[in-house]
């Protein structure tokens, strides 16, 4: 596979000039890590240097899209602060990593996909979402701010009334809801991803590449602009989230499988 021989968390196929990204941690529901995250903030630039690649689809392997972050990397992250300056600068790199390729990609959500897996989902040109999928950012269930995407994103998809609505809730919503309020494109039922999906992918891959490249390019400046302009704050307001009690206190909880007790600090 050459350019992603090195990759330990993702999985890199081709269907002719359609590539397959996996996020390939099944037993964690692909909750990101410190080594996934250091392998997503590169891939999306490989994807677009790969001139093998003129279409991609991100999943996940198993039963989930992805699950958001890894509860032991949060901790660690609780436990080194000073960490988290090489956890911001991987974010940027993510998003503006998929922001800034080229190329159509097609998030095929298998499972949920909650948290930053929410955000790699949307961030996406087009989202199809498995039936029984869920869909939602829980940032705040956790005791964070949704600062590595989530808050910019969802207003721009749904509108922020709904936004703020499921962000401050942290609620997770159906595949059919998630369609019907704009915030992805498709839904397929039991069976029929695969066919949704690739049936897209390969209409994409036969069409006129440069002028779809083009209109990408062209449809994601907007949004650029708002990620160069607002996404260091949402950053810093993570990471000032991070040193909270109460995101500690989501940690523990998670842990010892209770409700968390937030007190506001």
């Amino acid at each position: 596979m050459g350019l992603y021989d090195g990759y330990e968390t993702i999985v890199a196929e081709r269907r002719g000039r359609i590539l397959t990204l996996t996020l390939n941690r099944p037993e964690q529901l692909n909750a990101v890590n410190a080594k996934l995250h250091t392998e997503l903030s590169r891939v999306f630039v490989d994807a677009r240097r790969d001139p093998e690649a003129d279409v991609i689809v991100l999943t996940g392997a198993g039963r989930a899209f992805c699950a958001g972050g890894d509860i032991d990397w949060m901790q660690s992250s609780i436990d080194r602060p000073a960490d988290f300056e090489e956890t911001a600068r991987e974010a940027k790199e993510i998003v503006f990593g998929q922001l800034d390729l080229d190329k159509p990609v097609i998030a095929r959500v298998n499972g949920h996909a909650t948290g930053l897996g929410a955000s790699l989902a949307l961030l996406c040109d087009v989202v199809i979402m498995a039936e029984k999928a869920k869909i939602g950012d829980p940032h705040v269930s956790v005791g964070l701010v949704a600062g590595d995407g989530g808050a910019l994103i969802w207003p721009q998809l749904v509108g922020y009334a709904k936004a703020k609505h499921y962000l401050f809730t942290g609620d997770l919503m159906t595949a059919h809801e998630a369609e019907r309020i704009g915030l992805v494109t498709g839904v397929a039922a039991e069976g029929e991803l695969d066919a949704k999906v690739y049936g897209l992918a390969e209409r994409l891959a036969s069409g006129p590449l440069k002028a779809i490249k083009w209109t990408k390019v062209t449809a994601n400046l907007p949004l650029k602009a708002l990620f160069h302009s607002h996404f260091d704050a949402g950053v810093a307001w993570e990471c000032a989230s991070n040193l909270t009690a109460d995101h500690q206190e989501a940690v523990n909880a998670f842990r010892e499988k209770r409700k968390p007790v937030f007190t506001g600090r």
